[in-house]
């Protein structure tokens, strides 16, 4: 019998990490610097665990490899999304990261690392970087030469509830005071091109890797647009983000009741906002902020019922 599978996540400290996702969310989190919660992954440098049902206790990864029956019996080797929530209480490095031919031939066989951005919530008037103003790769390379970085990073305005659509290439930074839900590639893989000169704890410089970052960046910088589009099912507002060659990505707005019913594709559920329960063949799943939950191939018919914001996506 299909059930939903829901996930137990797991956290990461980070240098530029604070306490949001305890505050925001209510997670147990390991310190006072834990800057990503890495929410629905089979990554192997994190993978969740399924926390009910038949198969309470596998990996994301153990049952994408011993059940593919759940998922479709898919082509994929790996399972192909990461969905996180990043705390950025202080800036992140200036980075980029590769496609999957590069990612394939550099790093082991690792995917490349398209992903894309929604923000739950951020400081007034925060911002943050995406793209460059090169246009040229020799010019690229003498502005980061010279340390011109106010010349070279484009700083773009921020608020709640909007999204950004970031394709492998594009040179990126998540800024102090945001609180972000990201779904991406299953991929570990991040350049750092710019760290502002920080330290880590023994005091060292962390690593920046320019020789590849030069490589992979796209230059001249192209805007991915995204063009979000809404549309009202009974007491379902939902905001289609983008549809990519990845990944397609909603926001689900309920109030009140609403019927779905899935069953030709794996759904990723991340519950951001509100209360509510999903039913499912007579069975009954409480949904707080900070549940994560796939819907697996072959579900059928399911209702969610409340007040709650969800971020949807699949492959």
């Amino acid at each position: 019998m299909m059930e939903p599978l829901f996930l137990k996540p797991v956290f990461k400290e980070r240098i530029w990490g604070g306490t949001a996702l305890q505050s925001e969310f209510g997670y147990s989190i390991p310190s006072d610097k834990t800057g990503e919660c890495w929410a629905i992954s089979a990554h192997p440098n994190g993978p969740s665990i399924i926390e009910n049902g038949s198969f309470a206790g596998y990996t994301l990864d153990k049952l994408w490899k011993e059940h593919p029956e759940l998922f479709g019996n898919p082509q994929e080797e790996v399972f192909p999304l990461l969905t996180k929530i990043l705390d950025a209480n202080m800036d992140l490095s200036v980075q980029v990261h590769p496609d999957d031919t590069y990612a394939k031939a550099h790093e082991n066989g690792e995917l490349g690392k398209t992903e894309c951005w929604y923000i739950i919530d951020c400081k007034e008037d925060a911002d943050m970087i995406f793209g460059h103003t090169a246009k040229t790769k020799e010019e690229f390379i003498q502005q980061i030469n010279e340390g011109n970085w106010d010349g070279l990073l484009r700083r773009v305005k921020i608020k709640p509830g909007d999204f950004f659509y970031v394709p492998s290439g594009t040179i990126h930074a998540l800024c102090e005071g945001t609180l972000v839900l990201e779904t991406q590639q299953s991929s570990d893989t991040t350049y750092r091109v710019y760290d502002y000169d920080r330290k880590d704890e023994q005091g060292n410089l962390r690593d920046l890797h320019l020789d590849k970052a030069i490589e992979v960046t796209t230059i001249p910088h192209q805007v991915a647009q995204s063009n979000p589009s809404v549309e009202l099912k009974g007491n379902v507002q939902i905001t289609n983000f983008v549809e990519s060659d990845f990944f397609s990505v909603y926001k689900w707005d309920v109030e009140g009741q609403a019927s779905f019913s899935f069953n030709d594709q794996y759904v990723l559920f991340s519950v951001i906002k509100g209360e509510g329960q999903l039913s499912h063949n007579g069975e009954s799943y409480a949904l707080t902020k900070g549940t994560h939950f796939i819907l697996p191939v072959g579900l059928g018919g399911f209702t969610i019922d409340g007040e709650c914001q969800l971020i949807v996506s699949h492959p």
